[in-house]
């Protein structure tokens, strides 16, 4: 049972990120005990902390995997640490707290731990802590990973310094991860409505998650102002959040923004927008001008496909991302993520 403070009622929140109001109201209000190490804090738009350590800082960053069951050690280990390649450094450290559902299986955990294990090796990261349990009240595991990384003071990227001009690169392509967590989770419905080829590629999808080759390449070329990890909400919430934190405005366009074929399909069955679906995998960089082609090429070159899709402006140009048709998706309001939707429904 819930107690008095916590009981639903009319005006209860809804599923998914917590609107910035909310956010500046209720969270970022009530922080505890300044500290002047903390160097970049609680913030919208901003990946992950940044600490203090004399010559060094301590990148850190914590976050939820709840829409999966399926991949869900995968993806606990590379969207967290995601967080920390925005930033320009390499993640290296995390700790996972592991909340298994009343009747797990010993198989079932046994899974859950190797594809952490699987993921942290391939990143080169070391699972240093966390905590597990069963835990009451819950239907499917959750997994809360922090992760944490260091660097130089003073070498890292932000995602409120995207200058006007700037060009805007999304890496890979809308809805990655939406893409890989749907064709596994609803596998039988697809399957009645499209070649069962693309749903097995699809599940693919879960390798395209990490995007720290993606950051690290691109900070090594340089002309980096801004980075940000297109989560829940997708592109169009990644595009917003860069724009909030920077108190700029973005303009982009949906035809520029690269989709996979796979995604096309998975999302014109489910009726859901590309653009507002989770997108872990696709990094959004705010660019130089100058530095763009070759960052580009240096992407390429990587094999990480990637694309200029639109430029940074002037504040009172407005938010948002010119569709196909030429209507405007509006970026100036809170966006909804399409995935929650798709599965309550």
């Amino acid at each position: 049972m819930l107690d008095k403070g916590l009981r639903m009622t009319s005006n209860a929140l809804s599923i998914g990120k917590i609107d910035p109001d909310v956010l500046k109201r209720m969270i970022f209000s009530r922080l505890g005990v300044p500290d002047s190490r903390v160097i970049l804090g609680p913030s919208i738009g901003e990946d992950a902390a940044v600490i203090d350590f004399g010559d060094r800082a301590l990148i850190i960053h914590s976050d939820p995997i709840t829409g999966a069951v399926e991949n869900i050690g995968w993806l606990a280990v590379n969207v967290c640490t995601n967080d920390i390649a925005t930033r320009g450094v390499r993640p290296l450290w995390i700790l996972t707290v592991l909340l298994l559902p009343e009747g797990v299986s010993s198989a079932q955990l046994k899974g859950i731990t190797t594809q952490i294990d699987e993921a942290a090796k391939e990143l080169g990261v070391s699972v240093v802590g966390g905590h597990s349990e069963v835990t009451p009240g819950i239907d499917r595991p959750i997994l809360i990973t922090t992760a944490l990384g260091e660097t130089p003071r003073g070498k890292f990227v932000r995602t409120n310094e995207a200058k006007i001009g700037d060009s805007i690169i999304v890496t890979k392509g809308a809805a990655i991860e939406g893409t890989a967590i749907l064709s596994h989770e609803l596998e039988s419905f697809l399957q009645r409505r499209m070649d069962k080829k693309i749903i097995e590629s699809a599940k693919q999808f879960i390798k395209k998650i990490s995007v720290v080759k993606d950051a690290l390449t691109a900070v090594e070329v340089g002309g980096v102002n801004a980075m940000h990890d297109a989560t829940e909400g997708g592109i169009a919430v990644g595009l917003q959040e860069i724009a909030w934190a920077s108190n700029v405005g973005v303009v982009a366009y949906e035809d520029k923004i690269p989709i996979y074929k796979e995604t096309q399909a998975i999302c014109q069955a489910l009726k859901i927008d590309p653009l507002r679906t989770i997108s872990s995998g696709a990094l959004i960089i705010a660019a130089q001008p100058e530095k763009t082609a070759k960052i580009l090429a240096a992407l390429r070159g990587r094999g990480i496909r990637a694309a200029m899709v639109g430029r940074v402006v002037d504040k009172e140009k407005g938010m948002h991302i010119v569709r196909k048709d030429r209507t405007r998706l509006d970026l100036s309001k809170p966006q909804k993520e399409e995935l929650w939707r798709i599965l309550k429904k």
